[in-house]
């Protein structure tokens, strides 16, 4: 079963990572001082994902929606990466986003929505 959906993941694959890229959202934009004050936060924020996971490929599109510049980990690919995601997050599903506060201490988010919900809210756009 497990090689099933990889050979799924396989085949559609090069199919999602199309659609993302012709999918793309229009970034929100900001004033350079903005900008910089958002890339400051965002310098605290690490997406561990895997290129082709749907989820992963929706929390990537409200990064680029809300023009967040996180830093992107890919944990299926590299076992270093997959590695820490276990060990310090406590499971090795993605997406998960690693918040990390100015204290050095890291809350681990799993789940797209939550990610989603949390990135929507930290980074709010007034209108």
């Amino acid at each position: 079963m497990k090689y099933f959906f990889r050979l799924i993941r396989v085949i559609l694959g090069p199919f999602m990572l199309l659609k993302e890229f012709l999918t793309r959202p229009q970034g929100v934009v900001r004033s350079a001082t903005e900008q910089a004050i958002v890339n400051a936060a965002c310098r605290q924020l690490t997406l561990y994902q895997f290129s082709t996971c749907p989820f992963c490929i929706k929390v990537r599109q409200e990064l680029r929606r809300h023009s967040l510049n996180v830093e992107l980990r890919d944990a299926q690919h590299s076992a270093e990466n997959r590695q820490t995601l276990l060990a310090q997050g406590g499971s090795s599903k993605v997406p998960c986003l690693k918040i990390t506060d100015e204290h050095g201490t890291a809350q681990w988010l799993y789940q797209s929505g939550e990610i989603i919900g949390y990135l929507q809210q930290r980074f709010a756009v007034v209108k």
